[in-house]
């Protein structure tokens, strides 16, 4: 009895058993939106006015920590990643 259930043991890991290398592949990045570049910031023309000023510091901050929050999702989401990646090897 004991000889068949180690035989059945045996065939169950051996026919689990891979002789084919597996090709990991680094994953693609979440979303084509991970992959803008952040926008340029505004410039002021000529002679501006304070209300000017103060709108294009507006945008430029807004842009900036926007740019920013996706910058940051996009290296938390990237090292996840690589640790996963690392890890399977």
């Amino acid at each position: 009895m004991k000889t068949l259930v180690t035989c059945i043991i045996c065939t169950m890991l051996i026919g689990c058993s891979t002789t084919v290398p597996v090709a990991a592949k680094f994953p693609e990045p979440p979303g084509k939106i991970m992959m803008e570049q952040c926008p340029d910031l505004k410039k002021l023309d000529g002679e501006p006015k304070l209300s000017d000023v103060s709108k294009t510091i507006t945008v430029n901050y807004t842009e900036y920590y926007v740019c920013a929050v996706k910058t940051s999702a996009w290296i938390e989401w990237y090292n996840k990643q690589k640790i996963i990646f690392e890890s399977v090897k």
